[in-house]
């Protein structure tokens, strides 16, 4: 018997503006699950096998609609086709294919209520640039303790306390700022996200409120897990690939570089060692003009060498000794 499947397309459009790493979103409402009036979704629609020629093209045709926006490079993401992904057991499988786009910011238009929204206002967890978030010692850390404890076996239990350990950077393991799906996942499982509510036991987890206010704004279906994806994407992406100079104006301040690189990472770099990599890399050329408004003393403007594109199989920026991903 032929089965067939619904096949939707998602964006994750990623800016950065100042030191704000932002995410593309629009307004939607699903009936019967945790979506409300302020919850946010991903651009999306459904592919159309007759009048879009390849999924990119439609995802492009989407986003147009709902945003206004015209998107240059994208890539896909992944494909997302868990069981019940719509929030209604029993209906039909929906696959899901996201793509990734970076993006400077701009106003929006279209027909959705499009908004640009701070990515870690939708994952608190991840940004460590000021040293371990409160939210993350404070909420996340008792909470997963107390549901690793819950456990119905000794197995199970060490199982799962060896997640939290790795994934929140515990007991002498090292902060890994890539695994952002994991960290996702591992909150998911314990119920500690909104998006999880309609699917654990309720003495698992803590009250509605609890989670919208402390972990992080809702998102419809599995958004922020797509977004989640996305951000462990970028960050390992940023060691091997160029990708920095899509979100930069085509000149640029050394420290304007360095503050997207870390608003991606969520860590702060060390100065010096970062500009050595990036000078050792070269990755960018001076245009011998210099930025007036630094609120200080004029900085020279670079831009972006394509040069080493032809020159080096991995020309990333990549992530300096001295990060600061402290829990203090």
């Amino acid at each position: 018997m032929e089965t067939r499947f619904p096949v939707g397309l998602n964006a994750v459009i990623v800016a950065v503006t100042g030191e704000s790493p932002r995410v593309l979103t629009v307004q939607a409402v699903q009936p019967g699950s945790v979506a409300d009036s302020e919850t946010v979704a991903l651009p999306f629609g459904p592919l159309d096998p007759i009048r879009d020629r390849t999924m990119e093209r439609g995802v492009r045709g989407w986003v147009r609609e709902q945003t206004g926006l015209e998107l240059g490079y994208v890539e896909q993401l992944y494909t997302f086709g868990d069981r019940d992904r719509d929030g209604k057991e029993g209906g039909p499988r929906v696959l899901s294919v996201a793509y990734l786009a970076l993006v400077r910011e701009e106003v929006l238009a279209g027909n959705c209520r499009a908004q640009w929204l701070d990515c870690y206002d939708l994952l608190q967890w991840e940004d460590w640039r000021s040293g371990c978030p409160q939210v993350v010692d404070e909420r996340i850390i008792p909470a997963l303790t107390a549901w690793a404890e819950l456990a119905s076996t000794r197995s199970i239990r060490a199982t799962r306390k060896e997640r939290v350990a790795i994934s929140f950077g515990l007991d002498g393991t090292a902060w890994d700022g890539e695994k952002v799906l994991e960290r996702y996942e591992l909150l998911y499982e314990a119920g500690l996200v909104c998006e999880a509510i309609r699917e654990v036991d309720p003495g698992t987890q803590p009250p509605r409120e609890l989670v919208r206010h402390e972990l992080g704004r809702c998102m419809v279906l599995d958004h922020r897990r797509m977004l989640a994806t996305a951000l462990g994407r970028l960050r390992g992406k940023i060691k091997y690939r160029p990708v920095v100079f899509g979100l930069l104006a085509p000149t640029f301040t050394l420290l304007q570089l360095q503050r997207v690189v870390e608003a991606l990472a969520g860590v702060r770099l060390h100065k010096q060692n970062f500009r050595r990599l990036v000078d050792k890399g070269g990755l960018v050329e001076g245009t011998g003009s210099l930025d007036e408004n630094t609120g200080g003393r004029p900085a020279e403007l670079f831009r972006f060498r394509r040069e080493v594109l032809r020159e080096r199989s991995a020309p990333g920026v990549g992530l300096p000794g001295g990060t600061q991903a402290s829990r203090f």
